[in-house]
């Protein structure tokens, strides 16, 4: 996907005081920037330190886009379009009842519920556009150590599921699966 690509499909997520759409090529310095943070660097796989890596970070995010299997989202301040947030949903079985939502915070926007909200509005957004393909779950899996993730959990109605074995190198200790699930149709509607 280039930067001026229309995506088709269903409507992008809505959050509250934030503004949501896939990344584009232009979001690379922003990228590189929010990986500075060290908080941000210890909780994710493969940080961001210069243009190249950038263009192959938004390289992964765009491919996820067209194979269906990560639908990530730039979250952005409308008033001034500042990169605050990564909001991602992971089907790594495209059509499958379950999907996880990955996300990170972007230091300065921390402690402003930019999070939650953004999780939030993501869960909605999948559950609405894939629920025809069966998606009935959605995880949320952080590590024991990440209790700032605990409470965006907490905060957007996952609720703790179980506790999960570390699977190191990319899950090195042990860590929690929060899960929420697809709202059921309200009764008496059969349609």
């Amino acid at each position: 996907m280039t930067a001026g690509s229309v995506l088709a499909g269903a409507a992008h997520p809505v959050a509250e005081g934030l503004l949501l759409r896939p990344f584009r090529d232009e979001d690379a310095p922003a990228l590189i920037e929010a990986y500075r943070d060290e908080t941000l660097r210890h909780f994710t796989l493969n940080p961001v330190d210069d243009a190249e890596q950038a263009a192959h970070w938004l390289g992964l995010q765009y491919r996820g886009w067209e194979q269906g299997s990560r639908y990530s989202f730039a979250v952005l301040e409308p008033d001034t379009g500042a990169l605050v947030a990564n909001v991602a949903l992971k089907r790594a079985t495209p059509g499958g009842p379950a999907a996880e939502v990955g996300y990170w915070t972007a230091a300065p926007a921390r402690g402003r519920g930019v999070a939650p909200r953004a999780v939030e509005a993501l869960t909605a957004w999948a559950f609405d556009t894939f629920a025809a393909e069966g998606l009935v779950r959605i995880d949320l899996l952080h590590q024991v150590d990440n209790l700032a993730s605990c409470r965006v959990a907490e905060k957007s109605g996952y609720a703790f599921r179980e506790l999960l074995t570390a699977l190191p190198p990319e899950f090195p200790l042990d860590g929690h699966r929060h899960s929420r699930h697809r709202p059921a149709k309200p009764a008496g509607r059969h349609c």
